[in-house]
C-alpha cells in the first residue's frame, strides 16, 4: 500500500450511475479536480480514454466494469471500480477534508468499516477550525523560507507554535528521529 496525492491537474475520468457515480463525483470535486470528464449513466467511448491519468467506475454490472477496467489497463491507465477489488489498481482511502488539509486513513480493504469508523474519529478530531490551521502554518512556514531558514529550523519553529498553540492537545509534536522532512 503505498498513499498518493494527485494534483488538481490530474487528467481523470469517471463513469457510473446510481448512489455509487454520486458519491465518486462528490469526493472528485471535493478533491478539487480541474480537469476530469464524465460520463453518467453509460460508458465513455473508447477515444475519451485517451490521456487520462486515472480513471474511476461506479455502478456499473459486472460487464460494463470488466469493459472499463480493461479499456484502462490497455492504455495504462490505473483503474478504480468501486467495490469490485480485482478490477482495482489502487483503492481510495477514507478522508477527511478541512481546506486543504487531508487526512486519511485505510486498512488496505481488509476491513472497510474500522477505516469508516476512524474517519469518524478524525472528524471529530479534526474539526473545520484546521483549515484556517493548515493555513496559519503555511504561512509561517512561507515567511521562514523567505527569511532563508534552513528546513530543520522550520520544523523546529512549526513544532514550536503547534506546542504553543496547544492543538494537538496531549499529543506532542513527533521527535526529530520520527520526522525527517520541514513538515
Amino acid at each position: 500500500m503505498l498513499p498518493l496525492v494527485f494534483t488538481a491537474e490530474t487528467p481523470t475520468l469517471l463513469a457510473g450511475t446510481g448512489p455509487c457515480f454520486d458519491k465518486r463525483l462528490r469526493m472528485l470535486r471535493g478533491a478539487g479536480l480541474s480537469r476530469f470528464t464524465i460520463f453518467e449513466d453509460r460508458l465513455p467511448p473508447e477515444a475519451a480514454l485517451e490521456g487520462q491519468a486515472l480513471v474511476f467506475g461506479a455502478g456499473f454490472d459486472d460487464a460494463e466494469s470488466d469493459w472499463l477496467a480493461g479499456q484502462a489497463r490497455r492504455r495504462g491507465i490505473p483503474v478504480n471500480i468501486e467495490d469490485v477489488p480485482r478490477l482495482c489498481d489502487f483503492h481510495v482511502p477514507a478522508m477527511v477534508r478541512r481546506g486543504r488539509l487531508l487526512v486519511t486513513v485505510s486498512t488496505n480493504g481488509a476491513a472497510p468499516a474500522l477505516s469508516s469508523a476512524l474517519r469518524m474519529w478524525l472528524e471529530e478530531a479534526f474539526g473545520p477550525e484546521w483549515a484556517g490551521r493548515l493555513e496559519e502554518v503555511a504561512s509561517m512556514r512561507a515567511a521562514l523560507r523567505a527569511e532563508g531558514r534552513d528546513m530543520d529550523e522550520v520544523r523546529r519553529a512549526v513544532h514550536a507554535h503547534l506546542a504553543a498553540a496547544n492543538w494537538l492537545g496531549q499529543h506532542p509534536p513527533p521527535s526529530r528521529r520520527e520526522v525527517a522532512w520541514d513538515g
